[in-house]
This record gives C-alpha cells, sequence and structure tokens, in this order.
C-alpha cells in the first residue's frame, strides 16, 4: 500500500536525511560501536545540516516546524540504517518539547541556540537504580537552600549521558508529595559535584553512551528550574506520548526493513539445490511478516498524522509502542532465523539489529506498563 501522509517537502528532508547518514555517520558507525561513543563533530555535524532541532523557533536557531512528520522521517531513516549512537530522536523529540514549552524566555536564550546547533548535547535523568517506571520510587532529592537547589542522588541507564552538557533532572524537592513532589532541574556540564561514572557496557547500541550519573551537593541555581515546582510527574505525562510515538515509528521502520533484506536473502540463498524462496514455510513465513508490517503500519501512519494535528492521546501512543516494538522484537528473531547461521554472524544487518533492538520493548516504558495505561483507561 503506497502511503498517504508525506508530501513532496517531507521526502526531499528524508533525501537529505540519507545522504547525511551516508556522509557523516554510516562511515563512522563501526568506530563509534568501538568507541562506546559517537564523535561530538557528528553532533556538530547534524545541527550543520539543520536535523537537530527540528522543531524548535527559528529565533533560537531551529528548523520552526513543529510539523511531527518531519521527525517521523527522521527516526525511520536513522531506524533503517542501523545508526543507534547519534540518538538525534532523544535530543530532538524528547528532551526538545521540554526546553521550548517549558523553558522561560531566559532558558530558551541561554540553552537553546546550542542545542540546535549541536554544540550543547543533552539528555535527560529519570532512572535510579532502584526506580524504572515507578516515579515515586525515585530517591534523588534537591533541596531548597535559598538561592539554589541542592541536588542529591544518582541515575542509571542514561542515554547521552557521557556526552551530554545539558541535563534534565527529575528530582524530589517536597519528600511528603510522593510523585507529584518531583521536580525537573537542569544540570550543567562542569557544575560542581556533577560526576559520570561508567559508559555502561550494552549488549547493543553500542555507539550510544549510556551512563551513570552521580550528584553530590551540586548546587543548581533557581533559575535552572524547568516547568513548574512539584510539576514533573505532569510535565512528564504530557510529553510520554511523543517519546513513544518515536520509538514506535522506529521500529516499524526497522520491521520493514528486515523483511526486504530478508526477502532478498532467501531468494538468494539456495538450500537442497535450489532458492529457500521456493519452499513453502519460508513463503508462509515471509506472508505473514509481510502482512503483520503492512497492518502495524497502517496504524501507526494513522498515528503519526493524528499526533501531527496534535491529537494522539496517551492511550493510542501506548498502543502504537508495545505493538511496534514487539512487533520489531517478533521479526527479527525470525528474520535472523530465515538466515540461517548468517543471521548469528555481525557482518549481518539482521544480526545488529537483533542486538540493538532488543531494549525497544524496555526503554520509553516497558510493554507491560502500556498495557496498564491501556487496560486501566478501558477498565476504569
Amino acid at each position: 500500500m503506497k502511503r498517504q501522509i508525506f508530501t513532496e517537502d517531507h521526502e526531499a528532508f528524508r533525501r537529505t536525511v540519507r545522504t547525511f547518514l551516508a556522509k557523516e555517520v554510516e562511515p563512522h558507525h563501526e568506530q563509534w560501536e568501538a568507541d562506546g561513543v559517537v564523535s561530538r563533530e557528528a553532533w556538530l555535524a547534524a545541527g550543520r545540516q539543520g536535523l537537530l532541532g527540528l522543531a524548535v523557533p527559528e529565533e533560537y536557531g531551529g528548523g520552526g516546524e513543529d510539523d511531527f512528520r518531519y521527525a517521523a522521517v527522521l527516526a525511520e531513516e536513522f531506524a533503517r540504517a542501523g545508526a543507534s549512537g547519534l540518538a538525534v530522536g532523544l535530543h530532538n523529540d524528547i528532551i526538545g518539547p521540554y526546553l521550548t514549552s517549558l523553558g522561560t524566555d531566559e532558558q530558551k536564550r541561554r540553552w537553546l541556540p546550542g542545542f540546535c546547533s549541536g554544540e550543547t548535547v543533552s539528555a535527560i535523568a529519570m532512572t535510579e537504580p532502584g526506580a524504572g517506571s515507578d516515579l515515586q520510587g525515585i530517591r534523588t532529592t534537591a533541596e531548597d537552600k535559598g538561592d539554589h537547589w541542592l541536588l542529591n542522588g544518582a541515575k542509571t541507564f542514561i542515554s547521552n549521558g557521557i556526552l551530554a552538557d545539558l541535563v534534565i533532572v527529575v528530582a524530589k524537592t517536597t519528600p511528603e508529595g510522593g510523585a507529584h513532589g518531583l521536580s525537573l532541574l537542569v544540570v550543567e556540564r562542569g557544575m560542581e559535584g556533577f560526576e559520570r561514572g561508567r559508559n555502561l557496557d550494552k549488549i547493543g547500541q553500542k555507539a550510544q553512551d549510556t551512563a551513570e550519573l552521580f550528584f553530590q551537593d551540586v548546587r543548581v541555581p533557581k533559575e535552572n528550574l524547568l516547568g513548574e515546582l512539584n510539576g514533573a510527574f505532569v510535565h512528564l505525562m504530557t510529553h510520554l506520548a511523543q517519546e513513544r510515538m518515536s520509538i514506535a515509528v522506529a521500529a516499524i521502520a526497522v520491521a520493514e526493513h528486515l523483511l526486504e533484506i530478508t526477502q532478498t536473502y532467501v531468494k538468494e540463498r539456495e538450500a537442497f539445490g535450489r532458492p529457500l524462496a521456493k519452499l513453502q514455510h519460508i513463503r508462509f513465513e515471509i506472508a505473514e511478516i509481510a502482512t503483520e508490517c503492512a497492518v502495524t503500519r497502517a496504524f501507526l501512519d494513522r498515528c503519526i498524522e493524528d499526533h501531527a494535528k496534535g491529537e494522539l492521546d496517551a492511550v493510542h501512543a501506548s498502543m502504537a509502542k508495545w505493538w511496534a516494538t514487539e512487533l520489531q522484537k517478533r521479526v527479527t528473531d525470525r528474520c535472523l532465523q530465515l538466515h540461517g547461521g548468517y543471521g548469528y554472524m555481525n557482518e549481518y544487518r539482521v544480526a545488529k539489529a537483533y542486538t540493538d533492538g532488543r531494549i525497544q520493548t524496555i526503554y520509553g516504558g516497558t510493554t507491560e506498563i502500556m498495557k496498564e495505561i491501556i487496560g486501566r483507561s478501558l477498565l476504569s
């Protein structure tokens, strides 16, 4: 089925993204995986190409385009390229909206130009060693000291954690407030007491730096409070739909790409004197994968359209996230199986997709959390 949601402007942008990936990312990604981090130059190159801050107003150096379909194009092309290191989706689609919607004029002038140029790499620090999806379990505290907040605590599994120059930290500002006693504080590189721990050794997405962060008596200026005091829970809930959509968009793009390369493989690979594609079982497998991808694509494209118009709710974003990522996991496993022993070799795209993609059903809210959100909405 021909997709109907993109205009020629979107497709022109897609061509720009593909050119950028071919020139600035794909030749270097293997080295970044060995290093465990992408180069700063890659972020600056993305900024020069106009790929950062797509939705940031032009007055702050951004693209001034809040049409989510451009973000979807970016997510799809990075996913198809297997370019997991340069986390522009995290930067643009997850962190960007916090800065643009919650930031004061002074904060926007201070942070957004570097955010858009690639000089300022961003991260959000929510997860803790003892608290993942449960915000009430957050133990990082920020004590009001009059002219500053005194921040203490630790975070883990923080994407962009090594490179980040600006980190949005979820901290407890009212201890007795539970999830409604949390605030967002922006910690900047160089603040005394802000330390980075290990660049964590993951099974996949090796080029994407993921770190532990430590805060020991960090003096965070009062003007670095982002949004409302004790308003983090509402702020986080407001922006989670876009995060989940970004993950879902990448998931279906990976599944479709693996279907394409597996179709080519089974046509070329022979067993028992004939191509694998001549075997009925193989044709049935491909038929099932293609049908599941087509059905999922139709739902995802509708969600993309709705989100571009500001009409997507948290429930449908949760449906998109859990279904598309579980499909990605299932399709990746089946495509690897169809590659046989070659599928287990890192030189084949399907092997890398197997390890890189496993996190998709976990971060941004696990499949179980997505089902809980949907179930509550239907049964409350």
